[in-house]
């Protein structure tokens, strides 16, 4: 049995490792030179509902990503505006991290492999195209495409190609492959009628930070520094991805968190006006390169889906990630890609589909972002379990919690534990 995952970011690593897990033959392709995607520059997890989230994915079986996260952390249990108890890791190391942890999986991964087509006979896909020619069978496909690119999306939605860590102008344009399948996608809006948001955050390189600011990241994790009033932009919160970090605090100062590299939480920065503050007088944006005036345009592609992570009308595709709904962050595609690799190997064995219950955070975001995306309201609105909106649900449903004793025993009561362990072949 063999499933090809079609792009190696958080979500389709996750994917990768559920599907070995259930004793498929798997074969990852990613476009470019590193796995992970945005993970690369991202940073943040287990804030506020992502906790509980990680819980479940360890109760679920699901532990592998989340404990190369915690072992590579550079601050544990950090509070900055709005958000509690988040980890910070090293982006500058997790990628090797997982890339030889799925190679001693087993996991044949094929870097700098641009799928660019597919072969589909009635409402099967028998195999995908590579840019270099090539043809690769596959019995189930996974596609974790992400929703930023291709560049032309970011001149049109946003304001213009700022290089980042995906780098469309090295590696080629990410593709639909739903689309490809005759699937229309669905496409986030933000407001006047625009498609996509602003990814949420730059980075700085450290290095080009005061020595003063540089100690304080270092010891305490999080640095806050008030902008001049002069520079306050409130309507800017509105056009980012995560709404999670879209309080006011964000606009009213420049707030940085430890991943490695300094990361501000912001869309974008004029560099000038950055270096009016003090510690900043020789920031230096490394992602993306033209932080002073943009960043990526995202959800401009998602699949409809079922609560299985099947795309709508085609026999053999899963998808995962942002691909699959309008999610936010690096635990929602660890979730989304876990649930997809495991039931790719189900739909092999012709063996009933896991829906993960809504009476866990993990399948009730799954649902709930399903039936919102339905309408154009909800195709505004931004799901994580960070903050914003679905935080929110999280706590009027009693679905947050710190407790992992709570956690265990409700997984356990569901006869759900260590479910993503399981060997199905």
């Amino acid at each position: 049995m063999k499933v090809i995952i079609i792009g190696g970011g958080w979500s389709g690593c996750a994917a990768a490792i559920t599907a070995k897990k259930a004793g498929a033959e798997v074969h990852l392709y990613e476009k470019t030179d590193l796995l992970l995607g945005l993970g690369n520059v991202g940073g943040i997890m287990r804030n506020n509902g992502r906790w509980t989230a990680s819980e479940e994915l360890i109760e679920l079986g699901a532990e592998d990503l989340i404990n190369i996260v915690d072992d590579t952390a550079r601050h544990k249990d950090i509070e900055f505006p709005g958000h509690k108890h988040a980890t910070l890791y090293d982006v500058n190391i997790i990628e090797g991290k997982v890339s030889k942890y799925l190679e001693d999986l087993g996991i044949i991964i094929h870097m700098e492999s641009r799928v660019n087509d597919i072969k589909i006979e009635g409402s099967k896909i028998k195999g995908i195209y590579l840019s270099d020619g090539i043809y690769e069978e596959g019995d189930v496909f996974i596609e974790t495409t992400g929703t930023t690119g291709p560049m032309g999306n970011c001149l049109r939605y946003g304001n213009g190609c700022s290089m980042c860590i995906l780098r469309c102008p090295a590696f080629g344009p990410r593709i639909s492959i739903s689309e490809r399948c005759g699937v229309s996608d669905i496409q986030g809006e933000r407001g006047e009628d625009i498609l996509g948001a602003f990814s949420g955050s730059c980075k700085l390189s450290k290095d080009t930070l005061s020595k003063e600011l540089r100690e304080e990241l270092d010891t305490k994790g999080c640095v806050i520094l008030e902008l001049p009033k002069e520079d306050v932009n409130y309507d800017k919160l509105s056009t980012k991805v995560c709404q999670q970090y879209a309080l006011k605090e964000f606009a009213e100062n420049i707030i940085l968190l430890d991943t490695g590299h300094a990361k501000l939480m912001t869309t974008y920065y004029p560099l000038k006006k950055l270096r009016k503050i003090k510690g900043l007088e020789n920031a230096k944006y490394v992602d993306p390169y033209a932080g002073s005036k943009g960043n990526s345009i995202r959800y401009m592609s998602v699949a409809p889906r079922t609560n299985d992570l099947k795309v709508n009308g085609v026999d053999n595709l899963f998808c995962a990630g942002e691909k699959s709904g309008l999610f936010v962050g690096h635990t929602e595609a660890i979730a989304t890609g876990s649930l997809a690799g495991h039931n790719s190997v189900r739909l092999a064995m012709g063996i009933p589909l896991l829906i993960l219950p809504s009476s866990i955070a993990i399948g009730d975001i799954i649902s709930y972002a399903n039936e919102k995306s339905k309408t154009r309201e909800g195709r505004k609105a931004r799901f994580t379990f960070a903050g914003s909106e679905y935080f929110a649900r999280m706590k009027e449903e009693g679905l947050y919690t710190t407790s992992k004793e709570e956690i265990r025993n409700k997984i356990k009561k569901l006869n759900l534990d260590n479910v993503f362990n399981n060997k199905l072949i």
